[in-house]
């Protein structure tokens, strides 16, 4: 499930393996590789309606299958799809992925230090957000793509990772909803008029929403939207797609939110 290149740092390994496809491979591609183990980020493809197949199918010819528990945790995906968050994101589930992928591939020791690394950039993203002294109201929305420019934004809700990076750093999400990804109109954040808009930058185009050149030109022309005063005031901030997913890249974004938080303006 692409929606940018693989980290600058892994390009070489990752030039070596062959890909099956942009998005779901489908079940014969994947078992004519014979592999030993079938890993997913998200159940939706390997799951009980998984796109590509359910885990018992790949049991039945011999082929484990993991699913990353930043997805399956706190999630209950048995309707399909994205999935229905029912407890809050946390990083602790990423690194525990991290820890078990480490511990079947046998190198806990290099599991290990990506853990560590990880939780000390997160504690320091988190330091140094509070030395920002930011507003102590300050709110934020993140807008992920929408099918189309001027629809209603699939926007981050409370319990995702987004969720997380606001909670974080005290930042409150004028999106109420539970959902991981809810459908939210523009006169309904235009109203909750957040201090920051949070957009993902990302290579995949799905929908003409996903590039980011086309949701800043839709921000500044709407007439709803070009009122709104993180809009006015250039409070705006890029961030990749996948660090608005939950992955080891949420913590990148949360270090970008902060070095942003750093540079914007809060006086106007």
């Amino acid at each position: 499930m692409w929606f940018n290149p693989v980290l600058p740092e892994f390009s070489e390994i990752n030039a070596d393996i062959e890909r099956l496809a942009d998005n779901d491979p489908s079940f014969e591609s994947v078992i004519s590789r014979r592999p030993d183990l079938v890993a997913a980020q998200y159940e939706w493809h390997v799951g009980p309606t998984g796109s590509v197949a359910s885990r018992e199918q790949f049991h039945e010819l011999d082929i484990a299958t993991y699913i990353m528990p930043a997805d399956c945790d706190t999630k209950d995906n048995s309707t399909g799809g994205d999935g229905t968050r029912i407890a809050a994101f946390s990083p602790e589930h990423v690194y525990k992925g991290i820890n078990e992928l480490a511990s079947i591939f046998d190198v806990r020791e290099a599991g290990d230090a990506l853990v560590a690394d990880l939780q000390s950039r997160e504690a320091s993203a988190i330091e140094s957000a509070r030395r920002l002294e930011l507003p102590e109201d300050l709110s934020a929305v993140f807008w992920f793509s929408s099918p189309d420019e001027s629809a209603d934004p699939f926007a981050a809700g409370r319990l995702g990772a987004p969720g997380y990076m606001m909670d974080a750093l005290g930042i409150h999400n004028v999106v109420e909803s539970d959902e991981e990804w809810p459908v939210v109109g523009w006169e309904t954040i235009a109203r909750a008029d957040p201090d920051i808009i949070v957009v993902a930058s990302m290579d995949r185009r799905r929908f003409p929403a996903d590039d980011i050149a086309n949701k800043l030109e839709f921000l500044h022309g709407d007439p709803v939207t070009r009122e709104m005063s993180a809009v006015k005031n250039g409070r705006i901030i890029e961030m990749d797609a996948h660090a608005m997913s939950a992955t080891m890249r949420t913590i990148f974004g949360l270090e970008t939110l902060v070095e942003a938080l750093s540079t914007l303006p809060f006086d106007q």
